[in-house]
């Protein structure tokens, strides 16, 4: 991964993942693992119902969430966010069903499965600030 992102420390992510197999708990593992190795922190949920009480209770830059879960799924976590006091938080949907996914709440969506760098691209497009911003703040 040649064009690796600066490391921005300050960039919490809430990352909500249900899985069901062994394999899926795998692909949360090196989710994690590599958003981490960026310089992310990320805490995890494992479910849409888990997910959302983490994200009120917490402050979270940026929400990943897959879509199929039981109870709350992933357009119901979006909408859940864009209900709240924290509605502009970006939120990105990974899912394997694309075609479920309710557009109008996500700032993105990524095919299952994706690349670790599409992954970590999307991330910091969306929780980059402006140096510009910065300079002026």
């Amino acid at each position: 991964m040649e064009n690796c992102p600066q490391k921005l420390n300050f960039v919490y992510i809430c990352l909500i993942y249900q899985y069901v197999v062994d394999n899926e708990e795998s692909i949360l593992l090196m989710l994690t693992m590599a958003l981490a190795k960026f310089g992310f922190n990320v805490e995890i949920a494992a479910d849409g119902l888990e997910g959302i009480k983490k994200f009120d209770e917490g402050r979270f830059d940026l929400v990943v969430t897959d879509i199929l879960m039981p109870d709350l799924n992933g357009n119901d976590v979006a909408r859940h966010i864009r209900n709240s006091e924290k509605k502009y938080t970006p939120v990105i949907a990974i899912s394997g069903t694309p075609w479920l996914v309710e557009n109008g709440d996500f700032d993105a969506v990524l095919p299952k499965p994706t690349s670790i760098q599409t992954l970590v691209d999307t991330v910091t497009s969306h929780t980059a600030t402006p140096l510009s911003a910065m300079a002026s703040g």
